[in-house]
This record gives structure tokens, C-alpha cells and sequence, in this order.
């Protein structure tokens, strides 16, 4: 009977002098972030409204971020990282160009995407990042390139997207502009990418079961539930549901074994026909010109510039119809 109250007398000590010790972490900022219309609790910080609203989060980011006169704000949660989210378009260029090198990803992020987008432009910093923004950079800036995309869009839209509509038209049925606008976008850029059309504005596209409507899907599957790993309230949460290989991260790891598959078949058959002698114009074949690069770095590119171009160019689209 002492034993027991002892350790029980024990457990509750270190978790009274725990919780004392998160207290006091959150109370040490002489300099605190200003939160605009969000009560912080003792402890536990902001993580009331962050489960509440974890369900919508961007809307809810967005109600915060205009009720501050500098659209900024401080966040801070008990299990998970502290941080700044800013909607201020100055802070937006001050970090991502004028001042970039004082802003890097870190290691917290840069793993939580590199089961998706591995060390591919997006989820890289320093030397390896440079190369790749070099080499883009360089290599959009060719006529050719240009050309290249022109061509490919203008078929996109003349061939599918426009026939499309006024079929729609001429028998007066609803359309999902969204759901178009997205197949169009991911039409476009998987052929200026890597040369590939997985033709998903086509009927087949909307209909069938081909691997390039798996493949579209999957992309999409992986890209949220990525993205999603940002919106767990507690920090490790992801990596305990990766190692168990449960809920969203037993999905994730599906979808990402799909795109993969995907990329890397499209790789390795461009490989066997000679891909630097094929006359594409293509950015797969303009990276797979250099013999350094392995299959693994082609997949990262082809990944990351798919990621690039399909959700701005859908959304911009959208948003603008």
C-alpha cells in the first residue's frame, strides 16, 4: 500500500513539474507574437482552436488574418512547433526573395514532404536547391521551351477543353468547372514535364480506369495528405501513424507507391529508347541530358514540377471564372 502511493505520489509529482515546465516555456518570451482574436490558455497555448477548427483550417486562417492590421499573427500549441503565419504580401517577398537564405525550410519540414516530393525543388535547400533552380530557370528561358508549352497548351484547349463546353452548351447540362479545370491543368503539365499525356479531359479520362486517371487521382491523394501532416495538433502524431501504417498515413503511402510507379515507368522507358536522342522538348528530357542524374533525382523532378504547375494553374482558373 506505500509502495503504491509512493509512485503514485511520484508519477503525479513529474507530471505536475512537466506541465510547470511547458507553463513557464510559454510564459518566457519577453517579445510574444500578437494574437488577434484568439484566446491563449495556460499550457496548452492555442490548441483549443486549432482541433476546432483543424476542419477548415485556411478559412479559418483567413477570418484571423484579416482581423490583423498587419495580416500577421503568432500561434503557439502545446506538443506542437510555434510559429508566424503572415498574409502580408511585403513579409511574403522579404522571406521568399529579398532576404530567402535567413528562411530556410528546415529539417522539420523538408521530412514531413519527402516521402512525396523527396529532395525534388520544392524540398531542398542550399546546393541542391540551386541546381535545380538553375537549371529551370535556364532552361524556361529557351524559345524552344516556350514554344514547346504554347503548342501544348493551345492543343489542350482547342482539342478538349473548348469541345468540352460547348457540348455542354448545346445540350444545357451542368458542368463542373472545377473538376475541368483541373484535368486541364494536369493534362497540360504532365506533357511540358515529361512528355507524357495522360489525357484525363478526354472521355476515357472522365470514364475509364486507366493508370493515368489512377495516377491523377493518386497525385492528388498525396498531395493533401502531405499537406495534411501540417495540420495534426500534436507534432509526432503522423510519424506514430506512419510506423503503425494506420488512417491517413496508410493512404499516403499508397497513393505516394502510385505516382511513383508512374513517374518511374516513365522514366526508365524513356531510358531505354535513348532519352537524350528522342528530340523531345519536354523537361524530363532536358534533365535527363545530364548523366549524373539518377532515376530517383529525374522522379523528384518530374514530381515536383507536375506539383508546380497543376494546382496554380487549376486554381488561378478557377478562381478567375
Amino acid at each position: 500500500m506505500n509502495l503504491s502511493f509512493t509512485l503514485q505520489s511520484l508519477l503525479l509529482g513529474l507530471l505536475f513539474s512537466f506541465l510547470l515546465y511547458l507553463y513557464s516555456k510559454n510564459q518566457r518570451s519577453t517579445k510574444k507574437p500578437t494574437i488577434h482574436g484568439l484566446k491563449s490558455y495556460p499550457v496548452i497555448g492555442h490548441l483549443p482552436h486549432f482541433i476546432r477548427n483543424s476542419h477548415r483550417f485556411l478559412d479559418w486562417m483567413t477570418e484571423i488574418l484579416l482581423q490583423s492590421p498587419t495580416r500577421t499573427m503568432g500561434f503557439y500549441s502545446i506538443g506542437s512547433t510555434s510559429g508566424i503565419l503572415t498574409a502580408n504580401p511585403a513579409n511574403v517577398e522579404y522571406m521568399l526573395k529579398l532576404n530567402s537564405s535567413n528562411y530556410p525550410k528546415g529539417e522539420r519540414t523538408i521530412s514531413m514532404m519527402e516521402d512525396f516530393l523527396g529532395h525534388g525543388i520544392f524540398n531542398s535547400e542550399g546546393d541542391e536547391w540551386k541546381w535545380q533552380r538553375k537549371a529551370a530557370s535556364f532552361e524556361f528561358s529557351k524559345k524552344s521551351m516556350r514554344n514547346f508549352v504554347v503548342e501544348t497548351v493551345h492543343f489542350e484547349i482547342s482539342n478538349r477543353l473548348l469541345p468540352i463546353l460547348n457540348r455542354a452548351a448545346e445540350k444545357g447540362v451542368k458542368v463542373e468547372l472545377q473538376d475541368v479545370l483541373e484535368r486541364f491543368a494536369f493534362d497540360n503539365i504532365c506533357r511540358v514535364v515529361s512528355g507524357e499525356d495522360p489525357a484525363c479531359l478526354t472521355e476515357e479520362g472522365f470514364s475509364g480506369t486507366s493508370s493515368s486517371k489512377e495516377f491523377m487521382a493518386a497525385f492528388s491523394d498525396a498531395q493533401d495528405l502531405s499537406s495534411g501532416r501540417f495540420l495534426e495538433p500534436f507534432e509526432d502524431v503522423w510519424r506514430i501513424k506512419k510506423f503503425l501504417n494506420i488512417g491517413t498515413e496508410n493512404r499516403l503511402k499508397k497513393a505516394i507507391s502510385i505516382v511513383q510507379g508512374y513517374a518511374m515507368n516513365i522514366i526508365r522507358s524513356r531510358m531505354l529508347k535513348g532519352m537524350e536522342l528522342d528530340g523531345r522538348e519536354d523537361m524530363l528530357s532536358r534533365f535527363a541530358s545530364n548523366k549524373d542524374h539518377s532515376e530517383v533525382v529525374l522522379r523528384d523532378v518530374v514530381t515536383s514540377f507536375i506539383l508546380a504547375g497543376r494546382e496554380t494553374t487549376s486554381t488561378t482558373l478557377t478562381w478567375f471564372f
